[in-house]
């Protein structure tokens, strides 16, 4: 009499191993899920930089004639006569978006920091309330700030200058909000008032123990303002009417403007915006190691 070989049940379980194989069946499917789902969400981020960066090196011929994902054979001429564009003009708008982006930036981050510490390290009167307000500037939308913005400059004769650019870009309340929160997280109570035991003033314990800490969020800041005003357009528009102060936003819009009149503009302006890309991206590769710094000595401490 011949005997089949019946599968064996799991002991803890109860259950064979082709149950176990159907059950975790659906829970493969099921994961796979939200990795679609980015997927999806990658390819359509992705896709406009990857025509911008095969449209840049095509003929103002190839352009329109080519299709859209074949690389063409102008690239070099293209770089060519955007650097002979009205003597290089390009290149002060990127020197511009730079200044912009980078003081900014940076200016903005120092104001974060000083605020989200004092916020999250000091008991005073009326702090949730400032804290709440903030939090409302967080929700307000750039454009409903850029007129008042443009007259209260106006009036103090800063209108079309570096500064009207640069001065409302200082106060980022979402840069409060965060440094803040990491504040809150990264800096212990107890430090400080170790640091207050051994005779350091405020000013010592926030720049020399506080700050270190709060670097990773800071950098978090950094980034985020300096994308916020690299890729700023409403209020150069309204600010500035002189084209040599013109971040690369408005510069390349104002070329734009003048390709529906000169098609062979349209190249200049999509190489343009291919080069604006590449310092946002280098600029993410240099600080992306901060975060995993953080994250390796937070697997140390543990």
């Amino acid at each position: 009499m011949s005997s089949m070989a019946l599968p064996e049940a799991d002991l803890t379980t109860g259950a064979t191993p082709s149950t176990t194989a159907q059950g975790s069946s659906p829970r493969r499917r099921i994961a796979l899920v939200p990795t679609a789902t980015l997927l999806l969400g990658a390819l359509y981020c992705l896709l406009p930089v990857a025509w911008v960066v095969i449209a840049a090196t095509k003929t103002g011929k190839e352009l329109f004639s080519t299709f859209t994902f074949l690389p063409g054979s102008g690239f070099s001429s293209n770089l060519h006569e955007l650097n002979a564009y009205r003597g290089g003009i390009y290149w002060e708008w990127m020197a511009n978006s730079a200044l912009y982006a980078g003081l900014g930036a940076l200016l903005s981050t120092a104001v974060s920091a000083l605020s989200g510490y004092a916020l999250a390290t000091y008991s005073f009167r009326g702090r949730e309330s400032v804290f709440n307000i903030m939090l409302a500037g967080v929700l307000m939308p750039p454009v409903i700030l850029a007129v008042p913005q443009y007259l209260l400059l106006a009036q103090a004769n800063l209108s079309d200058s570096y500064l009207s650019v640069l001065l409302p870009q200082i106060l980022s309340p979402y840069g409060v909000y965060l440094s803040r929160i990491y504040a809150s997280a990264a800096v212990p109570a107890d430090v400080v008032e170790a640091g207050r035991m051994d005779g350091a003033s405020e000013w010592q314990i926030f720049t020399r123990i506080a700050l270190p800490m709060m670097t990773p969020g800071l950098v978090t800041v950094f980034l985020f303002q300096f994308v916020a005003v690299w890729n700023n357009f409403l209020l150069p528009l309204i600010m500035l009417s002189d084209d040599e102060k013109f971040p690369i936003t408005l510069g390349l819009y104002t070329l734009l403007e003048q390709g529906s009149n000169q098609p062979a503009l349209y190249t200049l302006v999509i190489t343009g915006a291919f080069l604006a890309v590449l310092p946002l991206v280098a600029l993410f590769l240099m600080i992306q190691r901060f975060w995993s710094l953080d994250l390796l000595s937070g697997a140390v401490k543990s």
